[in-house]
């Protein structure tokens, strides 16, 4: 994992297409703006979790009786 500090308004560049600017920081709390590519999805970690949670769920069950 890279740990770096940035000061508002400093941008992190992910590959080419991909920027994380630090919005604001207000007591603990950190905004972020998130620039990417529509194809690219973009979500905080318990809204990706549930996401794939959903996902395994509606999977069909993998075993087949012959």
């Amino acid at each position: 994992m890279l740990v770096m500090g940035r000061e508002v308004g400093e941008v992190i560049t992910i590959g080419d297409n991909i920027r994380i600017k630090v919005m604001a920081v207000e007591g603990g709390v950190v905004r972020f703006g998130i620039s990417a590519p529509r194809q690219v999805a973009v979500h905080r970690a318990e809204i990706h979790k549930r996401i794939k949670d959903q996902a395994l769920e509606q999977e069909p069950a993998s075993g087949h009786s012959a």
